[in-house]
């Protein structure tokens, strides 16, 4: 089959009709053009109905071309393929690599009179991949953001928005006169926060080892120069992150999300931190379940596998990265807004 277009293609398997289908004594059993698939792996064409292969003959294949030219081929290396693109190389894994084998593809030694010149090709090779100061920017800054990667425990959608920010703030001449790890440690927290992980301030700067003050400056940098609208971060993954630090039971955390949807419901969440707003409501459950269930005899709790131990509101403000003062207004506000809009 000669190399006809998609279009073309799906024009061309409307009009194909499965003989065996169509001399049967049932009229009714006529196929239409959605009884022809193909299989992706022979490229034939085959009737849905009765099985037959209507076409044997291999049209142009869409697939990624898996080929093995090793002797074994129950090893399943995909040699030709390659490794994928990505933002988060240097020189996002198109460039040519020569290898630093002496052997060539077919796994011959290479001869002594070429090696020098192969030698030279691949110094040669090396030096023009990193020619300009932005390329060996760019080598340094994503040896340092797959680093953080496994540090932080970063989604590889993290890692490709980070990497597609901190070359946007590359192009614009923002990363000149600062620190790399700075400008890489805003675009990660950036990226947290447009994809819906959630990584606070606080854990960036401890992750990254770069000051606070610092970070937040390279922060408001990117949001102003690119001009990025943030998404509000999702005070319930909040909950639930605080939750699991201080290992509270579900039933606490349960409650919990009910006051929050009650407290967003109400605007009485508008204007506040989302972590303390999560430490709020949360000990507000805690101290409601405790004073609920202090009939409960031990032995239940210990069946339940319920906390029975106190947590202040110290505990619960640390958890969060707040402090105790915003904790009990933020507790006192909320009380007062959903006991005067109820």
């Amino acid at each position: 089959m000669s190399i006809i277009s998609q279009q073309d293609t799906i024009s061309l398997h409307s009009k194909i009709v499965c003989a065996n289908c169509s001399d049967s004594n049932n009229i009714n059993s006529q196929i239409n053009n959605t009884n022809i698939i193909t299989d992706p792996e022979t490229s034939e064409l085959i009737c849905s109905n009765c099985g037959m292969v209507v076409s044997s003959e291999r049209a142009q294949g869409t697939r990624g071309e898996w080929r093995y030219f090793d002797s074994d081929s129950a090893n399943n290396n995909g040699i030709r393929t390659g490794m994928p693109t990505s933002l988060a190389r240097h020189d996002m894994g198109l460039s040519t690599i020569i290898g630093r084998t002496d052997r060539d593809a077919a796994g011959n030694r290479i001869a002594t009179s070429i090696k020098p010149t192969i030698d030279r090709l691949r110094i040669l090779d090396y030096r023009t991949q990193l020619y300009s100061a932005t390329d060996r920017s760019l080598r340094t800054a994503f040896a340092e953001l797959d680093t953080l990667k496994d540090k932080m425990s970063l989604p590889n959608s993290v890692v490709e928005k980070a990497a597609y920010i901190y070359r946007k703030a590359q192009e614009r001449g923002l990363v000149r006169g600062r620190t790399i790890s700075a400008m890489l440690a805003a675009a990660i927290y950036i990226a947290c926060r447009e994809i819906g992980v959630g990584k606070t301030l606080k854990e960036i700067v401890e992750g990254s080892n770069v000051k606070s003050k610092i970070l937040s400056q390279s922060y408001r940098i990117l949001l102003t120069e690119l001009d990025i609208k943030m998404p509000m971060l999702d005070p319930m993954r909040c909950i639930a992150k605080v939750a699991n630090k201080m290992k509270l039971n579900e039933r606490i955390t349960r409650q919990a999300m009910d006051i929050m949807h009650e407290a967003i419901k109400k605007e009485a969440s508008t204007g506040k931190d989302p972590m303390g707003l999560a430490a709020a409501v949360l000990y507000m459950s805690y101290f409601n379940n405790n004073i609920k269930g202090s009939d409960i005899s031990k032995k239940r709790r210990d069946a339940s596998n319920e906390d029975t131990g106190n947590r202040s509101q110290t505990s619960f403000a640390q958890t969060a990265g707040v402090t105790d003062v915003t904790l009990r207004h933020t507790i006192k506000d909320l009380k007062n807004r959903l006991l005067l809009l109820n």
